[in-house]
């Protein structure tokens, strides 16, 4: 029984050690739900340009964004909005980025609350500068830039 456990226990540290950073190398995708699957596509693709690269077979929708993270849309009944940001994409430029969405017909959040405040829909600080839009759907989408 003592052999048994001391097998159990270097299997455990095994698996510990091999999995340690396992997700940190690994890209990563995020998935939205929409009610319309055909006024979100009309805003992933020609709103904010993404193309679409497969559509599942449960015909779900997965954009390729860079780096190799990916954007799925898929179909849902009712609406499951989160009050937090969904999805956001690094720019290398916030205003450049910011000033075509908002030609093309987005409207950005404006916030006013103690620790976030925006100017001009751009909230700074010392590192980072971030602007919130809404999808077709009310998933909140940042525009995100690392300084």
């Amino acid at each position: 029984m003592k052999m048994e456990n001391q097998r159990r226990k270097n299997i455990n540290i095994k698996y510990i050690t091999m999995g340690k950073n396992m997700l940190a190398n690994s890209t990563l995708s995020t998935v939205l739900p929409v009610v319309d699957l055909n006024r979100a596509r009309i805003f992933y693709e020609e709103i904010l340009g993404l193309k679409p690269v497969s559509k599942v077979n449960n015909g779900q929708i997965k954009y390729e964004c860079g780096n190799g993270s990916s954007l799925y849309i898929y179909h849902q009944d009712e609406s499951t909005k989160a009050g937090h940001t969904a999805a956001a994409f690094e720019v290398k430029n916030i205003e450049l980025e910011l000033e075509e969405l908002e030609s093309k017909g987005v409207t950005f959040e404006d916030y006013d609350a103690p620790g976030l405040k925006t100017i001009n829909h751009i909230i700074e600080s010392e590192n980072e500068k971030a602007a919130w839009f809404k999808d077709a759907d009310g998933n909140i989408l940042c525009l995100h830039e690392s300084l």
